[in-house]
C-alpha cells in the first residue's frame, strides 16, 4: 500500500506545472543525475536556484564550501558566471574553503574565484580546531535572508552527474543559525591565521539540544558541538535523540554509513554513536530503510552494513548509477543525499555523512522540519530511488568489487 501510495504521488507531481515543492520557509531542491530516470518535474535544480541566489543578492554573498571545481561547457558554468556578475556589481563577496580541500580543488577554478571583484576567498584549516576535521558542510547565503543548505558541493560534477538534494531556506531563524555558523568559522580563519589560537565556544554539554527544541517546526543542527554558535544545537546527539522518537519507519538516504572514524596513520577507530540509535529504534520494531551508495561496499565499512542488514526490522539497499555516455567520470555518478524522514512527519536534510569524522568532528549542517508535507514529498523522493533499476537489496554472503570512484582501474580491482 505505501508504495502504491508514493507511486500514485509521484506521478501526480510529475503532472504538475508548478515547478517547485515549498512548504513555509523551506524548498526542496533536487540535482537528478543526467541520463537516469530520477527526474521529479516539481522539484527545482540547484543550478537554477544557485543562479537566482546570486543574481538577487544585493550586499553580500557567503559560501561555506569543501573544495571547488568548476568546468566550461557544464551547467554549473552559469552559477559561477552568476557569482562574478554580483561581484561585478558591487555584491562584497566572502567565500570560506577548507585547507584540505584545496588539494582536490582545480587550480584554475581558484584563480577564477580570487579574480572576481569584491570577492575574498579564506583557507580554514579546520584540523587545527578539532584535530582531524574539515568543512564538510556544503551552503550558501544572500544577504542574510535566504541560505541554501544541502550535499551540493561547488563542483560541476554536483550540478550534473550526482544525486544531491538541497534546501532553499528563508525561514528567518534558521537563516540566521546558518549566518552565525559562516561568521563563528570566518573569525576563526582570522584568528587561526594571526596564530592565535582558537578556544571552543562552549562545552559540548551547553549545545545539547533540549527536549522543546526538538520539537520545534524547524531548526538548524550543526557540528561539531564545541564550535557552534550560541543558538545551533548539536547534531552528534539531535540524530540519536530524534531517531529516539520513531515508531514505525525511519527512510535514510547517504553517501555512506560507517561505525568507524579517522584516526591517525590511516586507522578506523570504532565510533557507535549513529549506528547503536539505529538498531535500537529496529529493536524496538521501527522499520529502518537504508540507501547509501555503492561507494559504500568496501572495507572496513561493508561488513557493518551487513551485520545491520541481517537485523529484523532492517532492509539495506545499494545504488549504483550508470555510466554517463560521455565516458567514466573520476568522483561522480553516486547518490550523495544526506536525507531522512521519520514516521511520513519529520525531514532531515543535511550535508553530514552517516559515520564518525562528520558529526564529531567536521562542520557540518543539518535541518530538522516537524512537517508532513515535506516528510511525505522527501519519502516520496526515497522511494523513487529505492524501486529503480539502481538500487538492489544488499546481499550478505556476497563478496562486492572495490566501487570505482577515482579511476576506471578501481572498477575491476
Amino acid at each position: 500500500m505505501r508504495r502504491i501510495l508514493a507511486t500514485a504521488l509521484l506521478a501526480a507531481l510529475a503532472g504538475s506545472a508548478h515547478a517547485d515543492f515549498r512548504i513555509p520557509g523551506f524548498e526542496l531542491v533536487l540535482t537528478t543525475p543526467v541520463e537516469t530516470t530520477l527526474a521529479n518535474p516539481d522539484l527545482r535544480d540547484a543550478v537554477s536556484v544557485w543562479c537566482e541566489l546570486f543574481d538577487n543578492a544585493r550586499h553580500d554573498i557567503a559560501i561555506g564550501q569543501f573544495y571547488a571545481v568548476a568546468k566550461a561547457g557544464s551547467p554549473f558554468e552559469k552559477v559561477v558566471e552568476r557569482l562574478e556578475a554580483a561581484g561585478k556589481r558591487g555584491v562584497k563577496i566572502r567565500f570560506l574553503l577548507d585547507k584540505k580541500g584545496v588539494n582536490l580543488s582545480d587550480a584554475a577554478t581558484l584563480d577564477r574565484l580570487r579574480a572576481i571583484p569584491n570577492l575574498e576567498l579564506r583557507i580554514l584549516d579546520y584540523s587545527q580546531l578539532t584535530g582531524n576535521g574539515i568543512i564538510h558542510a556544503k551552503y550558501v547565503l544572500a544577504d542574510g535572508k535566504v541560505a541554501f543548505v544541502g550535499s551540493q558541493n561547488f563542483d560541476w560534477r554536483s550540478f550534473t552527474h550526482i544525486h544531491e538534494t538541497g534546501l532553499r531556506i528563508d525561514d528567518p531563524a534558521v537563516v540566521g543559525q546558518v549566518a552565525a555558523i559562516f561568521e563563528q568559522d570566518w573569525r576563526a580563519q582570522a584568528a587561526l591565521a594571526q596564530g592565535v589560537k582558537v578556544t571552543p565556544l562552549q562545552a559540548k554539554a551547553a549545545a545539547l539540544p533540549a527536549q522543546a527544541e526538538l520539537a520545534r517546526p524547524s531548526y538548524l543542527l550543526a557540528s561539531p558541538a564545541a564550535y557552534n554558535p550560541p543558538g545551533v544545537r548539536d547534531s552528534e546527539t539531535g540524530l540519536p535523540a530524534l531517531l529516539a522518537e520513531a515508531k514505525e519507519e525511519v527512510r535514510i538516504q547517504l553517501l555512506d554509513y560507517a561505525p568507524l572514524s579517522y584516526g591517525p596513520q590511516g586507522t578506523r577507530p570504532y565510533y557507535a554513536v549513529i549506528d547503536n540509535a539505529v538498531r535500537a529504534a529496529a529493536n524496538r520494531g521501527v522499520r529502518i530503510k537504508l540507501m547509501v551508495s555503492n561507494w559504500n561496499l568496501e572495507a572496513p565499512a561493508l561488513p557493518y552494513l551487513k551485520s545491520l542488514a541481517v537485523l529484523p526490522n532492517v532492509e539495506i539497499r545499494v545504488v549504483t548509477l550508470p555510466r554517463a555516455s560521455t565516458g567514466f567520470i573520476p568522483f561522480a555518478r553516486v547518490i550523495h543525499s544526506k536525507t531522512m524522514t521519520i514516521d511520513g512527519k519529520l525531514a532531515w536534510v543535511g550535508t553530514s555523512n552517516w559515520a564518525g569524522g562528520y558529526l564529531d568532528l567536521s562542520r557540518n549542517l543539518e535541518v530538522v522540519m516537524r512537517n508532513e508535507a515535506m516528510a511525505r514529498r522527501l519519502a516520496a523522493l526515497h522511494e523513487q530511488t529505492w524501486n529503480s533499476s539502481y538500487a538492489q537489496k544488499l546481499d550478505v554472503n556476497r563478496d562486492y568489487p572495490k566501487p570505482n570512484k577515482a579511476t576506471e582501474k578501481a572498477a575491476t580491482e
